[in-house]
């Protein structure tokens, strides 16, 4: 009986695309599915490729595969993977190995891998990011887990993973248990950033400049030969230079509102578990949810006024300027995401290497760009790099932005267009690089009413004071001074 090298469970069209992708590159792989009419007809495409296989019973897509056992879970998040994980547990031996190739919330990933070595496994939760082309082609691949499992994995998931840097697979171990997901989610959060800094340009393209959706195509193909290089600009400009049948751009056709899958909220959701200001993902999240208020917002337009978009001045000399202004926020996006990683390594005990993640991003998955190049350039020169926005490269291009970045904003907000993103961002720029804020009265004012107590800038840090403020109160202080 042959053996596989590695098992597939799902045959959606990611599932069906990793089994291509394992086979071409010399890992014959079985595939199941419990719906045997999809499962048939994807063997029935590939009839004659010798190292695609399928078995319509969980038995025997287990007893086909090479020891230790290989399995790779690409089913939808949720309680299903819990479910697979418990079906195929009985029929697996010691250090057998499961792995989940899906967006799971890495909490969870985390308390799977302790349930699974409780079971004599192995469990492996990775990232895959690329899409459907990217699974088949070359995806950028993050796992994390138990690392006795990485030996067995490591040839295969390099093989079929995307390359860049002469061959440098973008592959990597991540760390224990939930790191790989966890890395997986911040991929996805910044994911969304970029997406609604894009969306944030067009809008003042379209609506403040009046361009067509030619215009605005070939703007964003200029951008893609610069600092910008990126595979979202790249489709964004194949987008606007799509015809519907009738020659009208198809994208104008589209209704405004937004989905998700969940990882760009528990991006956010995390950051403040952790304390750690993630403002432009949290907008970029928020942004979609308010796109989806799609009846609210038609209603609302016709009570709410604002001023009518009117532009006066040199149009070239500002689409430079919001080149620059987009740039500068993309900066702050991916500055805020990597300290989310820091953090996190310290909440979660792992050892994540942030110049191999930026690595690992640099090809196949949806944020791919030219950019991330300077990322790792930047944690390999500094490998105790507090913020991107420290490292000189990154303060020069912010230098040289800023100018034009407050610019755009003003003029954005002068004529009423939507820019939450790009306006997160500066904000956090400018927060970020003051070394006073107004938290003093804001915990002034917290003692007031709760006698939740403040520290002084005359006194060591770690000392706490509270002040009877109006004479009526007590001098007993809130033992919740961390509120």
């Amino acid at each position: 009986m042959k053996k596989y090298s590695i098992g597939i469970i799902g045959a959606g069209v990611m599932g069906q695309n990793l089994a291509l992708n394992f086979a071409s590159k010399g890992f014959p792989a079985v595939i199941f599915d419990k719906d045997s009419e999809k499962l048939e007809s994807f063997i029935s495409k590939h009839e004659k490729n010798k190292n695609i296989t399928s078995a319509s019973k969980i038995q025997s897509f287990i007893d086909c595969l090479e020891k230790p056992r290989k399995v790779m879970m690409m089913v939808p998040a949720g309680k299903i993977v819990d479910n697979v994980i418990d079906e195929i547990i009985p029929l697996l031996s010691q250090d057998d190995i499961i792995i989940d190739g899906g967006n799971s919330h890495f909490p969870d990933t985390i308390r799977r891998t302790k349930y699974v070595e409780s079971k004599g496994l192995l469990y492996i939760g990775t990232g895959v990011s690329g899409g459907e082309e990217g699974a088949l082609l070359g995806p950028s691949i993050m796992p994390g887990g138990s690392k006795k499992a990485w030996k067995f994995v490591e040839p295969i998931l390099k093989a079929i993973s995307a390359k860049v840097d002469n061959g440098t697979p973008c592959c990597e171990w991540i760390g224990d248990n939930g790191a790989g997901h966890f890395v997986k989610m911040v991929h996805n959060g910044i994911e969304y950033g970029d997406m609604q800094l894009i969306t944030e340009a067009y809008q003042i393209m379209k609506d403040l400049l009046g361009m067509s959706a030619d215009e605005m195509s070939e703007v964003f193909n200029e951008w893609n030969k610069g600092d910008l290089d990126s595979y979202l600009i790249e489709i964004t400009s194949d987008i606007l230079a799509y015809k519907d049948d009738d020659g009208e751009p198809l994208v104008e056709k589209i209704l405004d509102t937004a989905g998700q899958k969940g990882t760009g909220k528990w991006t956010a959701t995390t950051s403040l578990d952790i304390g750690i200001p993630l403002t432009l993902i949290g907008e970029a999240v928020y942004a979609r949810t308010l796109s989806a208020m799609k009846d609210e917002r038609v209603e609302a337009s016709k009570i709410l006024n604002g001023p009518t978009p009117k532009f006066e001045g040199d149009k070239k000399s500002f689409i430079e300027d919001l080149r620059k202004a987009l740039f500068a926020s993309k900066i702050v996006s991916y500055a805020q995401g990597f300290v989310l990683i820091k953090y996190a390594a310290k909440e979660y005990n792992w050892k994540l290497n942030n110049g191999n993640i930026a690595l690992m991003w640099r090809g196949g998955c949806i944020i791919r760009s030219v950019f991330l190049e300077k990322i790792r350039d930047a944690f390999d020169n500094n490998s105790e790099l507090s913020n991107l926005l420290l490292d000189p490269f990154f303060k020069a291009k912010i230098e040289e932005s800023q100018e034009a970045w407050r610019k755009v904003i003003a003029l954005a907000v002068t004529n009423g267009v939507w820019v939450p993103a790009m306006s997160t961002a500066l904000n956090y720029f400018d927060g970020f690089r003051n070394g006073r804020l107004p938290a003093n009265l804001l915990q002034a004012q917290r003692d007031y009413f709760g006698a939740h107590t403040y520290e002084r800038i005359d006194k060591p840090r770690g000392e706490f004071f509270h002040t009877n403020w109006t004479g009526r109160g007590g001098d007993t202080a809130s033992t919740m001074c961390s509120l």
